[in-house]
């Protein structure tokens, strides 16, 4: 029997019990990296060990918080991580020849928006190739989204791009700009500072197709620490239905401890919008579970990114992923019908 399976259906007081019995096993030490300070749209990870789901599934999980210029994937590389919260960039990987690999993808949709002012006449994204500029990050312009939008939008070009230096003011000035951000995050920032709450497009919701904030590992570990990978994907799932849908405050708490300056407001408001978009649980994740991937998303992505001049044909990107650790439906029950 396949014990990281077996474990995914036992109640949790038979974990504990599991775990109890002569003490017959030491925890496996295992450090996740994320790519961003810690943020209710860590939740799940920091819920599993605030509840000790992790250590239920015998893991002792440290959680290190990223930030800007994160060298998370360079730690994961090196072997000073086991786990890395990255995106669908294991296909660069691949191409770079980099032994890494996609284990599960929390996130169904990406969470960046552009952003409008309410009263500017824009209603789809379509529209917004007619704002005065598009303040956006360097990546997002370069390697992001707006290769995408140019190849499937008409009338973007190069000279509306202004750099997002992640200070809202220019946007706020600006009735007919436009502005980057995350869902969970500037919405409510640009509505503090300013007083209003600006139009949201969500670019999942248009055709803008990657996994976000998936859980990366490298090759090796998958092949030889098969169990602890499988562990550790199926007891973070556990942990972002409990955060969702259960009592987060210890969770919270912990984000709050690796992040003073996140604010209670501000973590409320992200639950409320992955829930309301759909951030988590939407397409294959309602039924297959959260972290739930398919290759036809992985192919649909690829193609696209293809179309926008981002990748070249060739790319073996099997090797980006693996489905065996997901899809299975651990956690399914925890969900909330709300």
């Amino acid at each position: 029997m396949n014990l990281s399976r077996s474990l995914a259906v036992l109640p949790v007081m038979a974990l504990a019990g599991l775990a109890s019995q002569g003490q017959a096993q030491e925890l496996d030490q295992v450090t996740f990296a994320t790519n961003w300070l810690a943020q209710a749209e860590h939740g799940g990870y920091y819920q599993a060990v605030a509840d000790g789901t992790y250590e239920e599934y015998g893991l002792d999980v440290t959680i290190r918080p990223g930030g800007p210029q994160s060298p998370g994937r360079q730690l994961l590389i090196a072997g000073q991580v086991e786990f890395y919260m990255g995106g669908m960039s294991t296909i660069d990987a691949v191409d770079e020849g980099i032994p890494v690999v996609t284990v599960a993808a929390i996130f169904q949709k990406d969470p960046q928006v552009l952003l409008a002012h309410p009263d500017a006449p824009f209603e789809s994204v379509a529209d917004l190739a007619d704002a005065s500029k598009l303040i956006i990050g360097q990546s997002s312009f370069f390697d992001g989204f707006f290769p995408w939008m140019k190849a499937n939008f008409e009338g973007f070009s190069d000279d509306m791009y202004e750099p997002y230096t992640f200070n809202p003011a220019p946007f706020i000035s600006d009735e007919m700009s436009v502005q980057q951000g995350y869902l969970t995050s500037e919405p409510y920032e640009i509505e503090r500072q300013a007083g209003w709450a600006p139009k949201v497009f969500l670019l999942a919701d248009y055709g803008y197709a990657p996994y976000s904030t998936t859980i990366e590992t490298r090759t090796e570990l998958v092949e030889n620490e098969t169990d602890m990978v499988q562990r550790f994907v199926e007891a973070s799932i556990i942990g972002w239905y409990n955060y969702l849908y259960g009592d987060n405050t210890a969770a919270n708490d912990l984000i709050k401890t690796d992040n003073p300056e996140m604010t209670d407001g501000q973590l409320a408001y992200s639950l409320e919008k992955m829930k309301e978009y759909e951030i988590a649980v939407s397409g294959e994740a309602i039924d297959q579970g959260i972290g739930c991937m398919t290759d036809e998303r992985w192919q649909t992505f690829y193609d696209d990114m293809i179309e926008a001049g981002l990748y070249e044909e060739g790319i073996d990107i099997s090797q980006a992923y693996t489905t065996q650790f997901v899809c299975n439906g651990v956690g399914t029950d925890l969900a909330s019908a709300e």
